[in-house]
């Protein structure tokens, strides 16, 4: 069976043994790491994925010529370089395989030179070639992580970072955050970013399971496994085989449980309830909790060893109250959302609301700021200028300047929002001299759009 590595250079193929040692003499001694093979069979299912070398085959060749195998390979990836050797009489065509997206080809017989710095542009080609795909799927990421995971704020962006880095990894992870702060959001961009994308992502509330059918709902039962069971039922590990697991409100499981997910983690197993089977298991795990798990472990409501297991990666989630500069955005974002759903038009947030938003708490985070946002489309009381007065006391434990200039940056961020021609415009809204605007705009690094119709920027 054939294995080409990843750190392979050249991959030759050709039937006639002699040159075949030769041409590896030549690439050896010009540093290129070399696989030869007299055949073309077999060798396309070893290539691996992305690939960074070049391959150099013969056209004339028993089985799979090096034409079929072109065009094979054009199915798989186009842009992988392909330099063919021919003969005097397979010039035509060679001259056809380079229509069809051949690299190059050289005709017998050829000097060494000729033939290594073919290769080695080749070379350069594919690393450019790779490396314009790392940056796509880099931006693919960072564009579907921005669509999920709304908000401009820096704790935003390092959360943005920190999914896409463990993403790649197989490792598990606990997300900590309050009750609405989108820890499932975080979990399934987790998943769709991982090599797990394709197979199941499976989302389980711990807290909305009653203590009589958790076992059975997570790690599933044989018929006649207890009065009820029927039937043999899968459990959602099992069937999230291949995938990701999220557990959510992973402290309200009991401690039984917690034993036997402990069991399941450290040994990747699962087995039935009323049966004896261990199923293996390919799987993901990613939990969840808003509360302090170390705490609940020393108050004897959580396994100290299943905390430890689960946080081998770990993601803090910010409470909106802590990025409070992600508010006014947010529900401008969801409102529109809002009216879109309910064809509805857009009603005008004042200043007095944007006041209410930046002063209101929110207890309940993203969740019951789309709530808000939903039911002032729809021209209802938002219910929160009462609690933002008596919210008015410092809830993030900043200075009380440091709030105040978040506040206040907040108010003239979402002015900014509103289209504007000129800074002339904003001053006259917020009410404010020109020259005091400007050195607030400065002082918080913000700017004027060049219509007034797109989120402030920050300055460099």
């Amino acid at each position: 069976m054939i294995q080409i590595s990843h750190e392979t250079d050249v991959v030759l193929l050709d039937d006639d043994i002699h040159l075949r040692t030769a041409l590896c003499q030549t690439f050896d001694l010009a540093g290129l790491r070399v696989q030869a093979y007299g055949s073309a069979e077999g060798v396309l299912a070893a290539l691996p994925a992305q690939w960074s070398g070049v391959l150099v085959t013969d056209i004339r060749m028993p089985g799979m010529d090096g034409l079929e195998l072109l065009e094979q390979l054009q199915q798989v990836d186009e842009q992988l370089p392909v330099l063919l050797i021919t003969g005097h009489g397979d010039v035509p065509l060679a001259v056809q395989a380079m229509r069809i997206g051949a690299y190059d080809f050289l005709q017998k017989p050829f000097a060494s030179e000729l033939l290594l710095d073919s290769v080695r542009r080749a070379l350069e080609v594919r690393r450019l070639v790779l490396e314009n795909r790392s940056l796509r799927l880099a931006l693919s990421e960072q564009r579907m992580l921005g669509e999920r995971l709304l908000g401009h704020s820096p704790s935003v962006q390092r959360l943005r970072d920190q999914v896409s880095a463990l993403a790649t990894i197989q490792a598990d992870v606990l997300i900590l955050g309050e009750t609405g702060s989108g820890k499932e959001v975080v979990a399934r961009a987790l998943h769709d970013l991982s090599a797990r994308c394709d197979a199941p992502f499976v989302a389980i509330n711990a807290g909305a399971l009653a203590e009589s059918v958790i076992e059975s709902e997570l790690f599933g039962h044989e018929s006649g496994a207890f009065t009820g069971a029927q039937k043999r039922r899968i459990g959602k590990f099992e069937y999230a085989n291949g995938g990701t697991i999220f557990l959510d409100e992973i402290e309200s499981m009991s401690l039984d449980v917690q034993v036997k997910l402990l069991r399941l983690l450290q040994e990747r197993v699962v087995e039935r309830v009323g049966s004896n089977q261990l199923i293996p298991l390919d799987i993901r795990v990613i939990a969840a909790t808003k509360e302090d798990l170390l705490a609940a472990a020393d108050a004897g409501r959580f396994r100290a060893d299943l905390y430890y297991r689960l946080n081998v990666a770990q993601i803090n989630i910010p409470a909106l109250r802590q990025r409070s500069e992600d508010i006014l955005p947010l529900f401008q974002h969801f409102l529109e959302v809002a009216c879109s759903k309910y064809s509805v038009a857009p009603p005008p947030v004042s200043t007095a609301l944007r006041a209410a938003l930046l002063g209101h708490g929110w207890p309940g985070n993203v969740r019951e700021l789309q709530n808000a946002a939903e039911r002032c489309a729809l021209g209802l009381d938002l219910g929160i200028v009462q609690v933002a007065v008596n919210d008015a006391a410092p809830r993030s434990g900043m200075p009380l300047s440091e709030q105040v200039d978040a506040f206040e940056r907040s108010l003239i961020a979402s002015e900014l929002l509103n289209p504007h021609q000129s800074l002339r415009e904003v001053a006259q809204a917020l009410q404010l001299p020109r020259k005091t605007l400007h050195d607030k705009l400065r002082k918080y690094g913000l700017e004027l759009t060049a219509n007034g119709d797109n989120p402030p920027t920050t300055q460099s």
